[in-house]
C-alpha cells in the first residue's frame, strides 16, 4: 500500500511547490496594486472586488472541491495579500471566542488585527475614532429579531455600512466538568439565553440564567468557576478549555445571526447589492403607505422592514428598511430621491454587496 501512496504524495508535493510559486506571484502583483492605491489614496479593502473574485472562483470550479471551501481559501489568500498593503484593524464584540470574532475572521480573513471590545458602544467608538478601520456589529437574529442597541447606534452615530455577513449560530452548554449537576447559574448574552429558552426550561429549570456582555465572556467566567456553565460556540470551548456538556441546544436548528460591517469607505456596485435606510414619517393616517410608494413605483424590492420607537412620547417611529440594489442603480437612485423629498427623516446607511452563502 505504501508503494501505491508514495508516488501520489510526490505529485502532491510537486503541486504544492507550484502553488507556492503562484501564490507569491499573486502577492507581488497585489503589492504593485497596493502601491498604486497608496499613490491615488484609494482604500485597501474593496468588498465589491473581493465579492467579484469569490463569485468567479465559485463559477469556474469544476470540483471535486466544494465551492464554499474554495471561497474560504480565496478569502484567506486575499486577506494575506491585503495585509502586504496594510494590515487592517477590525473591532468586534469581545472577548475572544465570540460569534462576532468568528464572523469578522470569516469576512476579512485571518490576516487582520482583530480588536475585542467590551460592548457595542466601544465597537462603534473604535471605528469612528480611527482606532480601527472597520467594526462588526450584530444587527439581527433569525430567532430573536433585531439587536436594539445596534439599531439605536445606527440612528445616533454617523455610521456607514460597507458589508454584511450571515453566520450559523450553534449554541453549546459549556463547563469545566461533564454533567449538569452542581450548577448555580448559566451565563450568556441575553439573546443566547432567549434562543435556548426551551432547552433550559426542560433541562435546567431551577438554575439561574445570568446575562453577561457576550457568550465568550460567559465562557471566560465559567472557566474560573465549576459551578457556572456558559452558552457559547465551539471556538469559545476550545479557547477557554471547557467541555461541551450538551451540543446545539438552541431552540431553532437553523438559527443565524446577521452582522453588518462598518467602515468609512463606500462600496462600489457589485451587481448583487443591498442598501440600508432609516426613515421616518409624520404620525398620520396613510403616512407609512406613502413612504413605501416610491419603492413600489420604481420596482425596488424591500428585503427588511423594522420599526423602532422614536422615544418622543408621541408614538412616532423610525423605520429601518433594506432594499435590493445599490444606491447608484437607476431604479434605487430614483426611489431614494423621492424618499428624501417625502420623508420627515431620511438616512442612507450605505450600499454594499449582499452576503450569499
Amino acid at each position: 500500500m505504501t508503494d501505491d501512496i508514495q508516488p501520489l504524495r510526490e505529485q502532491i508535493d510537486a503541486i504544492d511547490r507550484e502553488l507556492l510559486e503562484l501564490l507569491n506571484r499573486r502577492a507581488r502583483l497585489a503589492q504593485r496594486i497596493g502601491e498604486h492605491k497608496h499613490r491615488l489614496q484609494l482604500p485597501v479593502f474593496r468588498p465589491e472586488r473581493e465579492r467579484e473574485v469569490i463569485e468567479r472562483v465559485r463559477g469556474a470550479n469544476p470540483g471535486p472541491l466544494h465551492a464554499d471551501s474554495l471561497a474560504a481559501v480565496w478569502r484567506e489568500i486575499m486577506s494575506a495579500c491585503r495585509a502586504l498593503e496594510a494590515r487592517q484593524r477590525v473591532a468586534y464584540l469581545g472577548p475572544e471566542g465570540t460569534y462576532s470574532e468568528m464572523a469578522a475572521r470569516r469576512f476579512f480573513g485571518s490576516s487582520c488585527a482583530f480588536v475585542p471590545c467590551a460592548d457595542l458602544d466601544e465597537v462603534v467608538r473604535s471605528q469612528l475614532g480611527g482606532a480601527t478601520e472597520f467594526a462588526l456589529a450584530a444587527i439581527e437574529n433569525s430567532t430573536e429579531g433585531a439587536i436594539a442597541r445596534t439599531l439605536d447606534l445606527l440612528l445616533e452615530q454617523p455610521l456607514h455600512i460597507c458589508g454584511e455577513i450571515s453566520v450559523a449560530v450553534h449554541h453549546n452548554l459549556l463547563r469545566q466538568q461533564p454533567g449538569l449537576d452542581g450548577l448555580d447559574a448559566v451565563l450568556a448574552h441575553p439573546q443566547a439565553l432567549s434562543q435556548c429558552r426551551q432547552w433550559l426550561d426542560a433541562h435546567l429549570p431551577a438554575v439561574e440564567r445570568r446575562a453577561v456582555a457576550s457568550n465568550a465572556e460567559g465562557a471566560r467566567l465559567a472557566a474560573q468557576d465549576p459551578r457556572l456553565a456558559a452558552i457559547a460556540g465551539e471556538q469559545a470551548a476550545s479557547l477557554y478549555a471547557l467541555q461541551i456538556v450538551s451540543p446545539r441546544i438552541q431552540d431553532q436548528p437553523q438559527n443565524r445571526t446577521r452582522f453588518i460591517v462598518l467602515g468609512a469607505q463606500a462600496a462600489q456596485r457589485s451587481g448583487d447589492d443591498r442598501t440600508s435606510l432609516i426613515l421616518a414619517v409624520p404620525n398620520r393616517a396613510g403616512a407609512v403607505f406613502e413612504m413605501l410608494r416610491p419603492l413600489a413605483a420604481h420596482g425596488v424590492s424591500m428585503t427588511r422592514f423594522e420599526s423602532r420607537p422614536a422615544r418622543s412620547g408621541d408614538w412616532e417611529y423610525y423605520f429601518y428598511v433594506d432594499v435590493e440594489g445599490h444606491a447608484d442603480d437607476a431604479p434605487v437612485r430614483a426611489a431614494l430621491d423621492e424618499l428624501r423629498g417625502t420623508c420627515a427623516f431620511f438616512k442612507n446607511l450605505g450600499s454594499y454587496p449582499a452576503w450569499r452563502d
